[in-house]
């Protein structure tokens, strides 16, 4: 990053760094707030089986402060543009964040009780695989309503204390820096390359590979209907040349033919997936990515990489419903991938996520 900003380029970094620290205490204050309402509600308090101490909490800062620095030396670069760092969904903001408080109590029950499979009434799991069925988080509803849609993005803002998107950002530099390597056909029609998004969910991924390359066309398969048509309503206004095309289908089975995409991603997935299935998924990653391209994935960290956390690690599944969690952290995805057929598979890591970026040959 340059020794000396321009008065703009200033600004713009302090509005950034405000903002981010704006969502912080946010978050922060959410968590905190929310807990000493439940606990007076209810009997029966819920505490993490190891709270962080002191230490730890200034070791979790500065890799908070670390990420913010990388996310706004990449915009500084060009990877993405600047006034993405400062993009949120302020409309269901104030629409959703009261329906948060509301179903609080709905999650602490469950939670408490322990009903990981509970939805409500007119919600149909037939045809859906066993390890899907489930209430990730304990949210209401799992993955199946139109509702959990709705508060998936504001409840994952308030689990990372604002720092989702500056994660999920980390895909793009090495995303964009492969697909400009890649050479472009001679002797046919100019196409765009093609990304495809496995578990898109509702959407934010694409939105930000959008942001860093507009010219891409965006592709999105998740397992859940209703996630699908939130990721319709929130990439409706994206920059391009067409819109995103996203299906409805199991990552396990891709509907696409060999080797169609120039890269393929996935973030936040491999954690709620058992091991079999993290295998299968690779494997069609692989399938359908085309020679030369590549596959980048994000999730959580793993006991390897920061073994001084593995206390949170351990209350994530203990406070959260994560029933495949506590064997991700310890699964070796490299191997995963190599076996599927890629190659020269790099890994690195920000705040709480880990990223790898395996080369298809």
């Amino acid at each position: 990053m340059p020794d000396t900003l321009t008065p703009p380029d200033a600004l713009t970094k302090i509005a950034y760094q405000t903002f981010q620290q704006g969502k912080q205490v946010f978050g922060f204050a959410h968590k905190t707030l929310s807990t000493q309402f439940l606990n007076t509600l209810s009997q029966k308090k819920r505490q993490e089986p190891n709270p962080p101490d002191p230490k730890m909490l200034q070791a979790l800062q500065s890799r908070i402060d670390a990420l913010l620095k990388v996310d706004w030396e990449d915009a500084e670069k060009g990877v993405y543009p600047k006034q993405s760092l400062f993009e949120n969904n302020w409309n269901d903001f104030f629409r959703y964040y009261p329906e948060l408080w509301i179903d609080l109590p709905k999650i602490w029950d469950r939670a408490n009780q322990k009903r990981h499979q509970d939805f409500s009434e007119g919600i149909s799991t037939e045809g859906y695989p066993a390890y899907y069925v489930q209430n990730f988080h304990h949210q209401t509803d799992g993955y199946f309503s139109e509702a959990s849609a709705n508060m998936y993005d504001l409840q994952v803002e308030v689990l990372f204390n604002g720092t989702a998107a500056p994660m999920r950002r980390r895909i793009l530099a090495p995303l964009k820096q492969h697909m400009n390597r890649m050479p472009v056909a001679v002797g046919t029609t100019p196409q765009p390359r093609k990304v495809l998004d496995i578990a898109c969910g509702t959407g934010n991924s694409l939105q930000l590979i959008n942001q860093a390359m507009p010219d891409v066309a965006l592709y999105g398969v998740d397992l859940s209907p209703a996630y699908i048509r939130k990721a319709y309503e929130n990439l409706a206004d994206i920059k391009g040349t067409a819109p995103a095309q996203l299906i409805q289908a199991n990552a396990e089975e891709l509907p696409f033919v060999n080797e169609f995409f120039e890269a393929t991603t996935s973030t936040f997935l491999f954690h709620e997936l058992p091991a079999q299935a993290r295998q299968n998924v690779i494997d069609e990653a692989f399938r359908v990515t085309k020679p030369g391209g590549v596959f980048v994935i994000c999730d959580s960290v793993q006991t390897i990489d920061t073994p001084e956390f593995e206390p949170l690690m351990e209350n994530f599944p203990a406070m959260f419903h994560e029933p495949y969690y506590r064997h991700y952290i310890q699964d070796d995805l490299v191997a995963r991938l190599e076996s599927a057929g890629f190659s020269e598979v790099e890994t690195f890591t920000h705040f709480m996520s880990k990223y790898w970026v395996a080369k298809k040959s």
